[in-house]
Protein backbone atom coordinates (compact mmCIF):
# COMPACT_ATOMS: atom_id res chain seq x y z
CA UNK A 1 0.00 0.00 0.00
CA UNK A 2 2.80 2.42 0.91
CA UNK A 3 4.60 1.45 -2.31
CA UNK A 4 1.52 2.23 -4.39
CA UNK A 5 1.13 5.61 -2.66
CA UNK A 6 4.79 6.44 -3.33
CA UNK A 7 4.37 5.48 -7.02
CA UNK A 8 1.27 7.70 -7.32
CA UNK A 9 3.08 10.62 -5.73
CA UNK A 10 6.01 10.19 -8.11
CA UNK A 11 3.67 10.11 -11.12
CA UNK A 12 1.86 13.19 -9.86
CA UNK A 13 5.16 15.01 -9.35
CA UNK A 14 6.35 14.12 -12.86
CA UNK A 15 3.02 15.19 -14.38
CA UNK A 16 3.13 18.52 -12.53
CA UNK A 17 6.74 19.09 -13.58
CA UNK A 18 5.98 18.33 -17.25
CA UNK A 19 2.89 20.57 -17.22
CA UNK A 20 4.86 23.40 -15.58
CA UNK A 21 7.66 23.04 -18.14
CA UNK A 22 5.12 23.16 -21.00
CA UNK A 23 3.45 26.26 -19.56
CA UNK A 24 6.76 28.03 -18.98
CA UNK A 25 7.87 27.13 -22.51
CA UNK A 26 4.65 28.43 -24.04
CA UNK A 27 4.93 31.62 -21.95
CA UNK A 28 8.53 32.07 -23.13
CA UNK A 29 7.49 31.63 -26.78
CA UNK A 30 4.64 34.13 -26.27
CA UNK A 31 7.06 36.66 -24.74
CA UNK A 32 9.55 36.24 -27.61
CA UNK A 33 6.83 36.66 -30.26
CA UNK A 34 5.41 39.67 -28.44
CA UNK A 35 8.85 41.27 -28.25
CA UNK A 36 9.39 40.73 -32.00
CA UNK A 37 6.04 42.40 -32.69
CA UNK A 38 6.56 45.46 -30.49
CA UNK A 39 10.32 45.82 -31.06
CA UNK A 40 9.97 48.49 -33.82
CA UNK A 41 7.83 50.61 -31.48
CA UNK A 42 9.91 50.43 -28.28
CA UNK A 43 12.31 53.30 -29.05
CA UNK A 44 9.62 55.68 -30.45
CA UNK A 45 7.36 54.99 -27.43
CA UNK A 46 10.24 55.57 -24.99
CA UNK A 47 11.12 58.83 -26.76
CA UNK A 48 7.44 59.77 -26.77
CA UNK A 49 7.25 59.25 -23.01
CA UNK A 50 10.47 61.26 -22.46
CA UNK A 51 9.25 64.11 -24.66
CA UNK A 52 5.85 64.07 -22.96
CA UNK A 53 7.47 64.40 -19.53
CA UNK A 54 9.70 67.21 -20.79
CA UNK A 55 6.91 69.15 -22.53
CA UNK A 56 4.17 68.58 -19.95
CA UNK A 57 4.92 71.75 -17.89
CA UNK A 58 4.66 73.86 -21.06
CA UNK A 59 1.42 72.11 -22.01
CA UNK A 60 -0.11 72.84 -18.61
CA UNK A 61 0.79 76.53 -18.87
CA UNK A 62 -0.64 76.86 -22.40
CA UNK A 63 -3.75 74.86 -21.51
CA UNK A 64 -5.24 77.70 -19.47
CA UNK A 65 -5.13 80.06 -22.46
CA UNK A 66 -7.04 77.51 -24.58
CA UNK A 67 -9.95 77.04 -22.12
CA UNK A 68 -8.53 73.83 -20.68
CA UNK A 69 -8.47 71.92 -23.99
CA UNK A 70 -5.57 69.56 -23.25
CA UNK A 71 -5.73 67.67 -26.55
CA UNK A 72 -5.70 70.84 -28.67
CA UNK A 73 -2.84 72.29 -26.61
CA UNK A 74 -0.74 69.14 -26.98
CA UNK A 75 -1.39 69.01 -30.73
CA UNK A 76 -0.41 72.66 -31.28
CA UNK A 77 2.73 72.26 -29.17
CA UNK A 78 3.81 69.10 -31.00
CA UNK A 79 3.20 70.69 -34.41
CA UNK A 80 5.35 73.64 -33.32
CA UNK A 81 8.10 71.25 -32.19
CA UNK A 82 7.95 69.37 -35.51
CA UNK A 83 8.28 72.67 -37.38
CA UNK A 84 11.27 73.68 -35.27
CA UNK A 85 12.78 70.25 -35.89
CA UNK A 86 12.30 70.19 -39.65
CA UNK A 87 13.32 73.79 -40.40
CA UNK A 88 17.04 73.48 -39.49
CA UNK A 89 17.22 70.15 -41.34
CA UNK A 90 15.76 71.70 -44.48
CA UNK A 91 18.08 74.73 -44.23
CA UNK A 92 21.19 72.59 -43.74
CA UNK A 93 20.14 70.19 -46.51
CA UNK A 94 19.56 73.11 -48.87
CA UNK A 95 22.97 74.59 -48.09
CA UNK A 96 24.62 71.22 -48.67
CA UNK A 97 22.88 70.86 -52.03
CA UNK A 98 24.01 74.36 -53.00
CA UNK A 99 27.61 73.64 -51.99
CA UNK A 100 27.68 70.34 -53.90
CA UNK A 101 26.09 71.95 -56.98
CA UNK A 102 28.53 74.86 -56.92
CA UNK A 103 31.53 72.56 -56.52
CA UNK A 104 30.32 70.38 -59.39
CA UNK A 105 29.98 73.40 -61.68
CA UNK A 106 33.41 74.69 -60.68
CA UNK A 107 35.07 71.34 -61.33
CA UNK A 108 33.33 71.02 -64.71
CA UNK A 109 34.49 74.48 -65.76
CA UNK A 110 38.07 73.72 -64.75
CA UNK A 111 38.42 77.07 -62.98
CA UNK A 112 39.29 75.71 -59.57
CA UNK A 113 41.50 78.17 -57.69
CA UNK A 114 42.40 77.51 -54.08
CA UNK A 115 44.33 80.33 -52.39
CA UNK A 116 47.63 79.31 -50.88
CA UNK A 117 48.27 79.30 -47.13
CA UNK A 118 49.99 82.12 -45.31
CA UNK A 119 52.93 81.83 -42.96
CA UNK A 120 50.55 82.01 -40.01
CA UNK A 121 49.32 78.50 -40.88
CA UNK A 122 52.85 77.13 -40.60
CA UNK A 123 53.26 78.84 -37.24
CA UNK A 124 50.38 76.89 -35.69
CA UNK A 125 51.81 74.56 -33.02
CA UNK A 126 52.04 70.80 -33.66
CA UNK A 127 49.98 70.62 -36.88
CA UNK A 128 51.12 73.83 -38.60
CA UNK A 129 53.83 72.37 -40.88
CA UNK A 130 51.74 69.40 -41.99
CA UNK A 131 48.70 71.59 -42.63
CA UNK A 132 50.83 74.07 -44.59
CA UNK A 133 52.21 71.30 -46.87
CA UNK A 134 48.78 69.78 -47.55
CA UNK A 135 47.19 73.18 -48.20
CA UNK A 136 50.04 74.16 -50.52
CA UNK A 137 49.64 70.93 -52.49
CA UNK A 138 45.92 71.55 -53.02
CA UNK A 139 46.50 75.18 -54.06
CA UNK A 140 49.36 74.43 -56.49
CA UNK A 141 48.38 71.06 -58.01
CA UNK A 142 44.77 70.09 -57.31
CA UNK A 143 44.73 66.99 -59.52
CA UNK A 144 47.78 65.53 -57.84
CA UNK A 145 46.37 66.33 -54.39
CA UNK A 146 43.02 64.68 -55.19
CA UNK A 147 44.77 61.60 -56.57
CA UNK A 148 46.99 61.43 -53.49
CA UNK A 149 44.14 61.75 -50.99
CA UNK A 150 41.51 59.87 -53.03
CA UNK A 151 41.06 57.00 -50.52
CA UNK A 152 40.54 59.46 -47.66
CA UNK A 153 38.14 61.50 -49.80
CA UNK A 154 36.09 58.39 -50.61
CA UNK A 155 35.93 57.40 -46.93
CA UNK A 156 34.87 60.92 -45.93
CA UNK A 157 32.19 61.01 -48.68
CA UNK A 158 30.76 57.63 -47.63
CA UNK A 159 30.68 58.71 -43.99
CA UNK A 160 28.92 61.95 -44.94
CA UNK A 161 26.33 59.96 -46.92
CA UNK A 162 25.74 57.60 -43.98
CA UNK A 163 25.41 60.56 -41.60
CA UNK A 164 22.82 62.18 -43.86
CA UNK A 165 20.89 58.91 -44.12
CA UNK A 166 20.93 58.28 -40.37
CA UNK A 167 19.94 61.91 -39.74
CA UNK A 168 16.91 61.50 -41.99
CA UNK A 169 15.83 58.30 -40.24
CA UNK A 170 16.36 59.95 -36.83
CA UNK A 171 14.24 62.90 -37.97
CA UNK A 172 11.38 60.60 -38.99
CA UNK A 173 11.66 58.72 -35.69
CA UNK A 174 11.47 61.95 -33.71
CA UNK A 175 8.38 63.06 -35.65
CA UNK A 176 6.67 59.76 -34.77
CA UNK A 177 7.83 60.12 -31.16
CA UNK A 178 6.38 63.63 -30.97
CA UNK A 179 3.05 62.31 -32.23
CA UNK A 180 3.13 59.64 -29.50
CA UNK A 181 4.07 62.31 -26.95
CA UNK A 182 0.96 64.28 -27.95
CA UNK A 183 -1.16 61.24 -27.08
CA UNK A 184 0.58 60.82 -23.72
CA UNK A 185 0.11 64.51 -22.87
CA UNK A 186 -3.54 64.52 -23.91
CA UNK A 187 -4.19 61.64 -21.49
CA UNK A 188 -1.54 62.51 -18.92
CA UNK A 189 -3.55 61.67 -15.79
CA UNK A 190 -4.67 58.26 -17.07
CA UNK A 191 -1.15 57.41 -18.31
CA UNK A 192 0.42 58.45 -14.99
CA UNK A 193 -2.10 56.48 -12.97
CA UNK A 194 -1.56 53.35 -15.08
CA UNK A 195 2.22 53.66 -14.84
CA UNK A 196 2.06 54.21 -11.08
CA UNK A 197 -0.18 51.16 -10.65
CA UNK A 198 2.25 48.96 -12.60
CA UNK A 199 5.29 50.22 -10.67
CA UNK A 200 3.54 49.82 -7.29
CA UNK A 201 2.50 46.29 -8.30
CA UNK A 202 6.09 45.41 -9.22
CA UNK A 203 8.12 47.34 -6.64
CA UNK A 204 5.71 47.89 -3.75
CA UNK A 205 4.57 51.12 -2.16
CA UNK A 206 7.99 52.77 -2.62
CA UNK A 207 7.49 52.49 -6.38
CA UNK A 208 4.95 55.35 -6.24
CA UNK A 209 7.81 57.75 -5.51
CA UNK A 210 9.73 56.50 -8.54
CA UNK A 211 7.28 57.93 -11.04
CA UNK A 212 7.83 61.44 -9.65
CA UNK A 213 11.58 60.79 -9.43
CA UNK A 214 11.66 59.59 -13.05
CA UNK A 215 9.87 62.69 -14.34
CA UNK A 216 12.11 65.03 -12.31
CA UNK A 217 15.27 63.22 -13.49
CA UNK A 218 14.23 63.41 -17.15
CA UNK A 219 13.62 67.16 -16.85
CA UNK A 220 16.93 67.57 -15.03
CA UNK A 221 18.84 65.78 -17.81
CA UNK A 222 16.96 67.77 -20.43
CA UNK A 223 18.02 71.03 -18.79
CA UNK A 224 21.50 70.03 -17.72
CA UNK A 225 22.58 68.14 -20.85
CA UNK A 226 20.44 69.11 -23.83
CA UNK A 227 19.71 72.64 -22.57
CA UNK A 228 23.38 73.39 -21.83
CA UNK A 229 24.43 71.97 -25.22
CA UNK A 230 21.82 74.14 -26.95
CA UNK A 231 22.91 77.32 -25.13
CA UNK A 232 26.57 76.61 -25.84
CA UNK A 233 25.97 75.93 -29.54
CA UNK A 234 23.95 79.18 -29.83
CA UNK A 235 26.78 81.19 -28.24
CA UNK A 236 29.44 79.70 -30.49
CA UNK A 237 27.18 79.75 -33.56
CA UNK A 238 26.54 83.48 -33.08
CA UNK A 239 30.29 84.07 -33.23
CA UNK A 240 30.63 81.92 -36.36
CA UNK A 241 27.91 83.83 -38.21
CA UNK A 242 29.16 87.21 -36.96
CA UNK A 243 32.68 86.62 -38.32
CA UNK A 244 31.44 84.92 -41.55
CA UNK A 245 33.07 81.54 -40.89
CA UNK A 246 32.42 79.08 -43.76
CA UNK A 247 29.87 76.30 -43.05
CA UNK A 248 28.82 78.06 -39.83
CA UNK A 249 25.49 76.22 -39.72
CA UNK A 250 27.05 72.77 -40.02
CA UNK A 251 29.69 73.58 -37.41
CA UNK A 252 27.00 74.84 -35.01
CA UNK A 253 25.02 71.62 -35.39
CA UNK A 254 28.23 69.63 -34.85
CA UNK A 255 28.90 71.54 -31.63
CA UNK A 256 25.33 70.82 -30.47
CA UNK A 257 25.85 67.10 -31.09
CA UNK A 258 29.19 67.17 -29.25
CA UNK A 259 27.54 68.94 -26.31
CA UNK A 260 24.75 66.36 -26.09
CA UNK A 261 27.40 63.62 -26.27
CA UNK A 262 29.17 65.32 -23.33
CA UNK A 263 32.30 66.01 -25.38
CA UNK A 264 34.06 69.37 -24.95
CA UNK A 265 33.27 72.02 -27.54
CA UNK A 266 36.95 73.00 -27.51
CA UNK A 267 37.55 70.07 -29.88
CA UNK A 268 35.99 72.25 -32.58
CA UNK A 269 36.73 75.68 -31.12
CA UNK A 270 40.54 75.42 -30.99
CA UNK A 271 40.97 74.55 -34.72
CA UNK A 272 38.54 77.37 -35.56
CA UNK A 273 40.70 79.82 -33.61
CA UNK A 274 43.74 78.72 -35.58
CA UNK A 275 41.84 79.09 -38.86
CA UNK A 276 40.63 82.60 -38.02
CA UNK A 277 44.11 83.76 -37.01
CA UNK A 278 45.45 82.46 -40.34
CA UNK A 279 42.81 84.18 -42.49
CA UNK A 280 41.81 87.41 -40.68
CA UNK A 281 43.49 90.37 -39.03
CA UNK A 282 44.77 90.21 -35.48
CA UNK A 283 42.06 92.35 -33.82
CA UNK A 284 38.96 90.49 -35.12
CA UNK A 285 40.75 87.17 -34.67
CA UNK A 286 41.46 88.02 -31.04
CA UNK A 287 37.85 89.05 -30.39
CA UNK A 288 36.60 85.87 -32.05
CA UNK A 289 39.03 83.72 -30.04
CA UNK A 290 37.99 85.20 -26.69
CA UNK A 291 34.30 84.90 -27.61
CA UNK A 292 34.34 81.24 -28.70
CA UNK A 293 36.83 80.18 -26.02
CA UNK A 294 34.62 81.52 -23.22
CA UNK A 295 31.55 80.02 -24.90
CA UNK A 296 33.38 76.70 -25.16
CA UNK A 297 33.97 76.75 -21.39
CA UNK A 298 30.45 77.93 -20.52
CA UNK A 299 29.22 74.39 -19.84
CA UNK A 300 31.41 74.28 -16.73
CA UNK A 301 29.27 77.10 -15.29
CA UNK A 302 25.88 76.14 -16.72
CA UNK A 303 25.83 72.45 -15.74
CA UNK A 304 26.08 73.05 -11.97
CA UNK A 305 23.30 75.63 -12.29
CA UNK A 306 20.87 73.54 -14.37
CA UNK A 307 21.76 69.91 -13.67
CA UNK A 308 19.80 68.43 -10.79
CA UNK A 309 17.21 71.20 -10.52
CA UNK A 310 13.94 69.95 -9.05
CA UNK A 311 15.37 66.60 -7.90
CA UNK A 312 17.12 65.62 -4.67
CA UNK A 313 19.80 63.62 -6.45
CA UNK A 314 23.43 64.83 -6.51
CA UNK A 315 24.57 66.22 -9.84
CA UNK A 316 27.44 63.69 -10.27
CA UNK A 317 24.97 60.78 -10.01
CA UNK A 318 22.77 62.21 -12.77
CA UNK A 319 25.77 63.18 -14.92
CA UNK A 320 27.47 59.77 -14.61
CA UNK A 321 24.18 58.05 -15.36
CA UNK A 322 23.63 60.21 -18.43
CA UNK A 323 27.14 59.66 -19.80
CA UNK A 324 27.18 55.93 -19.05
CA UNK A 325 23.70 55.45 -20.45
CA UNK A 326 24.63 57.28 -23.64
CA UNK A 327 27.72 55.09 -24.10
CA UNK A 328 25.59 51.98 -23.58
CA UNK A 329 22.38 52.85 -25.44
CA UNK A 330 22.97 55.98 -27.51
CA UNK A 331 21.18 59.29 -27.07
CA UNK A 332 18.16 57.74 -25.37
CA UNK A 333 20.56 56.33 -22.79
CA UNK A 334 21.14 59.89 -21.59
CA UNK A 335 17.73 59.75 -19.93
CA UNK A 336 17.49 56.04 -19.15
CA UNK A 337 20.93 55.93 -17.53
CA UNK A 338 20.20 58.94 -15.36
CA UNK A 339 16.85 57.50 -14.27
CA UNK A 340 18.35 54.09 -13.42
CA UNK A 341 21.18 55.58 -11.34
CA UNK A 342 18.74 57.95 -9.61
CA UNK A 343 16.54 55.00 -8.59
CA UNK A 344 19.56 53.04 -7.35
CA UNK A 345 20.65 56.08 -5.35
CA UNK A 346 17.23 56.29 -3.72
CA UNK A 347 17.32 52.54 -2.95
CA UNK A 348 20.77 52.93 -1.41
CA UNK A 349 19.57 55.80 0.80
CA UNK A 350 16.50 53.79 1.82
CA UNK A 351 18.76 50.87 2.79
CA UNK A 352 21.00 53.18 4.84
CA UNK A 353 18.02 54.82 6.58
CA UNK A 354 16.51 51.41 7.33
CA UNK A 355 19.75 50.39 9.06
CA UNK A 356 19.80 53.59 11.10
CA UNK A 357 16.15 53.18 12.11
CA UNK A 358 16.84 49.60 13.29
CA UNK A 359 19.72 50.82 15.47
CA UNK A 360 17.59 53.63 16.90
CA UNK A 361 14.88 51.23 18.14
CA UNK A 362 14.83 50.83 21.98
CA UNK A 363 16.34 47.55 23.13
CA UNK A 364 14.18 45.37 25.41
CA UNK A 365 15.07 45.30 29.08
CA UNK A 366 16.70 42.12 30.33
CA UNK A 367 15.22 40.57 33.42
CA UNK A 368 17.51 40.29 36.47
CA UNK A 369 17.29 36.51 36.43
CA UNK A 370 18.32 36.44 32.78
CA UNK A 371 21.32 38.69 33.59
CA UNK A 372 22.40 36.33 36.34
CA UNK A 373 22.07 33.34 34.00
CA UNK A 374 24.15 35.17 31.37
CA UNK A 375 26.85 35.80 34.00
Amino acid sequence: MEKQTEVNQTKRFINNMVESAIRIGLLFILIVWTYDIIKPFIIPVLWGAILAVALMPITQKLETSLNGKRGLTATILVLLCITLLITPFVVVSGSLVEVVTHMTEVFKSGEVKIPGPTQRVADIPVIGDKLFDVWSLFSSNLEKAVAHFLPEIKIAASKMASIVGSSLSALLMFIVSLAIAAGFMAHAEASTAALRSVIVRVAGESGAKWTTLTAATIRSVLLGVVGVALIQSILIGAALFTFNIPAAGLITIGILILGIAQLPALIVVLPLIGYVFSTQDTTPATIFSIWVFLAGLSDNVLKPLLMGRGVNIPMPVILFGAIGGMLAAGIIGLFLGAVVLAIWYELFLAWLNAGESDESLPKPDVAPDAKKQAL
